[in-house]
């Protein structure tokens, strides 16, 4: 019979090791089981066991639970090493901790450090969010200090001394500030900082069993002991009576000179920092619970790949050696071993969530997916979502993304920014929003309301809504609205009473400035409450569910300690509840699969399944570059006895190795990372360099790319649902068709059919977008309207006077259109340019007494087979210069090419000279033509140009400006003609020159982008 597993049959100290190929927590729970048969059941209730984190010790007591095949057994005494509380065994409740403070709350020593940063920084000072910044460097200064237990804090003021550069040298003087005033405000609070706290608790667990050594059974797993005092803990249970360590992938085979070269950035460099600390050789350290002999080619190619650089000389001797051995350890070390190449991050997912999918088919197999980039790995489970899956993920989810968190985000955006239109729909179409109202109700209310009133321009302010639901009552197309339509508007408006009373005073509190971030968060409770009111009365939709726990938890710590910051202005509140909401991580649990796992680096550290999936292979992702200090240098953080940055990177080291030893596993790599050629990771070069120099390659997985690729390729042979739309060419009953145009909408019924037949026989009018950008097509109305009142009010202005007066005018024009007035002090600039040249304009062109119009209508009716057709006109300027007419039109864009006029795709002015002609402008008489001019109004150097596109002042193709308009009125009589045919179609984009240009109102609804293929811009001059 073999002997049981007994760790604690040898002397102590007892320090064991996991191989890294071996599955970690499943093998400690074997031994803790296999030590248990020689003893009575309830001694395993007496044991204690510390693992890294709580989500190792849930993992952990699942082993147990898999390992005793169904038989019940009493659970020992699991806690997280990092996370020990003094009211939790193996601590007697509150003995070691009787006499330490409380711990500060993040946020409140996030804002206190941020107010001590304000008083000495003036840069912070002046801004909230950057002194919140340089608290958070500041707070990560401290905690490394703290973790390490740095045993003169006053050493910071030396450095100042040191031979550095200034800017280091002002850094030491602020820290030296802060590590004096930091303790005392603590004092003041009577608290201390968490990481102290920790560390004191831990250091007092160690002091506590080296004195007085505990008798029960004690297990110390998985720890690489980075920090100190997590390392003294680990020593003193390896003393323990009863007590042994047990380390996660320590490399027992590395030879002697590779382990004496490890460094900080190698997988071994924690584990080797941890023994020598404790004066253990690595050869006393013992294999936990010998098990029969387990494949170790993975473990040793994983080592030999990453053996530290200065290892490395002999690296082809070695790969010789090895292809001499039997068996050949490179090919058994990469059997299971794949990688996959993807081109971007979205096929890099892709091919995550189809490797997990796959594994499904194999009854009772396992995937894991392991990741450092939380937002790859929500990419995965949205792919996953394809099939109805979830894994399980340890990262969670960012508040920002849950409900709740977008309804905070939209609550601090309506401060944080101009009164925007688009938010307040957002918020009134967010779910948990209902203002009193039933659900239905509040749909149709929010609809009418968008509708009517918060379409256009950025409203800016109530008033604008207001205003907007008026216009939308008067009467346009000389057609008074009917009953339904004001019934409608009506519905906006009775929405706005609640809408107004649920809002206002949260919009108020910003309104004279800085609020306190206290008083902010109170007055932001309150009206998430008012919002989400239902129509019962109940106040509690935000609050409910982990999302609304989470969100409540953070908007009382604000409540709370919002009183260590400065106020903020609304921006800076809206920055704020942005950070803390993305940061802020909730985790909701669900019906996550049971054989999926999402894990971040550190909880795969411990963790592994059947099919282990490494993605974000590339540098800058795993490993991270080393952190960036602010505050010290390389040589500052030495003379502190504070680690390199490139720890950090060793212990990432060390989660790949533990992770890519599993016996499959798939190496993920994305060629382009944000758009940008990514460099692969260190590892997987190394890897790659290692297993080419034995002559092979790494395996792939083609059939995995292909399967991810036909996910997302379209369909050779595409439903009829799914086929691209064809170019739409409706044919309307003639009855139907229009017959009256202006001058304007010929110039589009000849460019694209399909927009008139859509305007004019469907009734379709284009909605204006929720804050609208109002600087292009605003700034064309307000340039109209002011040269139109400029022309009628010259004669009577003062000379002196008539520039200011334009300026006036025009800027009146984009306040009114609703033109913030932070792009209005913009326009002043261009509107004196244009009253400058106004004024020489007026000049010049009312020198010889011309007869002017402004803004003319003028009508004419065109013979046609069915009935007359009636084409109208309303023209910027006439002018009538010695019998001859002038026909002009104000541009803020470009103006037509004479090859546009020459061919009728621009006709507007010939038309207009055509109504003029057959004496269609009141008053005017029937002059003949004279000047087709083109007036382009930009305000920039030049402010204006004009172009003359009469036919005879051309240089190329010059002909009479009455053949010009001759020209144009044949082209429209055919046009008249050929859509009195029945079977004429209304094509879109008939002229294939303009179907590039985002021409029409109506593309979107003749999905032009689906069928046009022309790629030819519209032609110049």
């Amino acid at each position: 019979m073999t002997a049981r597993f007994d760790p604690f049959a040898a002397p102590g100290p007892r320090w064991y090791a996991i191989e890294a190929q071996r599955p970690f927590l499943d093998d400690l729970a074997a031994g803790v089981l296999d030590w248990l048969g020689e003893h009575p059941p309830e001694t395993l209730s007496d044991a204690v066991i510390l693992l890294p984190n709580r989500r190792a010790a849930r993992a952990f007591t699942a082993a147990l639970t898999k390992q005793a095949g169904g038989r019940p057994i009493l659970l020992p005494q699991v806690r997280p090493l990092g996370d020990l509380e003094e009211d939790e065994p193996p601590f007697a409740p509150g003995d070691i901790g009787l006499d330490l403070l409380p711990a500060i709350s993040p946020l409140a020593r996030r804002f206190e450090m941020a107010r001590m940063v304000a008083a000495h920084d003036p840069r912070a000072a002046a801004s909230p969010l950057y002194a919140l910044e340089m608290a958070d460097a500041l707070g990560g200064f401290l905690d490394s200090c703290q973790i390490e237990e740095v045993p003169d804090m006053g050493l910071v003021a030396d450095l100042g001394g040191a031979d550095l550069a200034q800017h280091w040298i002002d850094s030491a003087a602020f820290l030296a500030i802060a590590v004096e005033q930091w303790p005392a405000r603590l004092a003041e609070l009577g608290l201390m900082d968490p990481a102290a706290r920790r560390t004191a608790l831990l250091r007092r667990l160690a002091e506590a069993w080296d004195a007085r050594p505990p008798t029960q059974p004690l297990i110390v797993a998985g720890s690489t002991g980075t920090a100190p005092a997590a390392a003294a803990v680990i020593g003193a249970a390896a003393r323990a009576p009863q007590g042994c360590v047990v380390l996660p992938g320590l490399d027992l085979d590395l030879s002697v000179d590779a382990w004496d070269a490890v460094d900080e950035q190698h997988p071994q460099g924690a584990l080797k920092r941890l023994l020598d600390r404790h004066g253990v050789a690595r050869d006393r350290v013992g294999v936990w619970r010998r098990t029969a002999p387990t494949p170790s080619a993975r473990r040793r190619l994983i080592a030999e790949a990453l053996t530290p650089p200065k290892a490395t000389a002999d690296w082809r001797d070695t790969i010789d050696a090895m292809a001499r051995e039997p068996g050949d350890p490179v090919v058994e070390g990469m059997a299971g071993l794949t990688m996959v190449s993807a081109r971007a991050e979205e096929e890099a997912a892709a091919v995550a969530a189809v490797l997990m999918r796959e594994a499904l088919e194999t009854p009772g197999k396992t995937t894991a997916l392991v990741t450092p980039d939380p937002l790859f790995a929500r990419r995965v489970q949205a792919r996953l979502s394809r099939w109805g899956l979830e894994a399980d993920s340890s990262a969670g989810a960012p508040l920002s993304i849950t409900p709740v968190g977008v309804l905070l985000s939209l609550m601090a955006d309506l401060v944080g920014e101009p009164f925007s239109g688009a938010t307040l729909l957002a918020l009134l179409k967010h779910p948990l929003v209902r203002l009193g109202l039933d659900e239905r109700t509040l749909a149709d209310r929010a609809r009418a309301l968008e509708l009517h009133g918060l379409r256009g321009p950025r409203p800016g302010a109530w008033g604008a809504v207001e205003r907007q639901l008026a216009r939308a009552r008067a009467p346009r197309f000389e057609r008074p609205r009917s009953e339904n339509w004001l019934a409608r508007i009506d519905e906006g408006e009775s929405l706005l009473p609640p809408l107004r009373a649920a809002l206002d005073p949260w919009l108020a509190l910003f309104a004279g400035g800085a609020a306190p971030v206290d008083v902010a968060a109170t007055a932001l409770v309150h009206a998430l409450e008012r919002m989400t009111r239902d129509e019962v009365g109940a106040t509690d939709a935000a609050w409910r569910g982990a999302d609304g726990e989470a969100a409540a938890r953070l908007l009382s710590g604000l409540i709370t300690d919002g009183t260590g910051l400065e106020p903020l202005s609304g921006a800076d509140f809206a920055r704020l509840i942005s950070s803390l909401v993305t940061a802020e991580v909730v985790r909701t649990g669900g019906a996550a699969h049971p054989r999926l796992f999402i894990l971040g680096a550190i909880e795969a550290r411990l963790a592994r399944a059947d099919r282990m999936i490494l993605a974000g292979m590339e540098e800058g992702v795993w490993p991270r570059g080393a952190p960036i200090d602010p505050f010290l240098s390389r040589p500052m953080r030495k003379a502190l006895g504070l680690p390199p940055p490139e720890r950090r990177i060793g212990l990432s080291a060390h989660d790949f190795a533990q992770s890519a030893c599993a016996p499959e596993v798939i190496l993920l790599h994305t060629e382009r990372r944000g758009g940008q050629p990514s460099v692969k990771s260190r590892w997987l070069w190394r890897l790659e360099t290692l297993v080419g120099g034995a002559g092979h390659a790494l395996p792939g997985r083609p059939d995995i790319l292909a399967m991810a690729r036909a996910l997302d390729a379209p369909d050779n042979a595409p439903p009829t649902t799914l086929m691209p739309a064809p170019r739409p060419a409706p044919i309307p009953p003639v009855a139907l068709r229009p017959r009256r145009l202006s001058v304007t909408r010929i110039e589009e019924w000849v460019r694209d059919p399909y927009a008139t037949y859509a305007r004019f026989i469907l009734g379709l009018e284009a909605l204006a977008r929720p804050d609208e950008r109002v600087d292009a097509r605003l700034r064309g109305t307000a340039i109209h309207a002011a040269l139109e009142q400029f022309a009628v009010a010259w004669p009577s202005l003062d000379l002196s006077e008539a520039a200011r007066t334009f300026v006036d005018l025009y800027l009146g024009q984009l306040r009114d259109g609703g033109m913030p007035d932070a792009a209005l002090a913009r326009e002043v600039v261009l509107a004196r340019n244009v009253a400058d040249w106004a004024v020489g304009f007026e000049t010049q062109r009312r020198a010889d007494g011309a007869a002017i119009l402004i803004e003319q209508r003028g009508v004419m009716e065109i013979d046609a087979p069915r009935e007359p057709f009636r084409l109208s006109a309303r023209a910027d300027r006439l002018e009538l210069h010695d019998g001859k007419l002038t026909v002009m039109d104000f541009k803020t864009g470009g103006a037509p090419s004479w090859k546009q006029v020459r061919t009728g795709f621009s006709p507007q002015l010939s038309l207009t000279a055509a109504i003029a002609r057959a004496g269609g402008f009141p008053g005017l008489g029937s002059p003949e033509p004279g000047c087709l001019l083109y007036v382009t109004v930009t305000g920039r150097r030049p402010p204006a140009t004009e172009f003359d596109r009469s036919g005879d002042a051309q240089k190329k193709d010059p002909q009479p400006i009455e053949v010009t308009v001759d020209e144009a009125l044949e082209g429209l009589n055919r046009l008249i003609g050929t859509y009195e045919k029945p079977g004429q179609a209304y094509v879109s984009r008939a002229a294939p020159q303009f179907a590039q240009r985002a021409f029409s109102d109506y593309d979107h609804l003749a999905r032009v982008r689906e069928w046009s293929v022309a790629d030819e811009a519209e032609g110049g001059e």
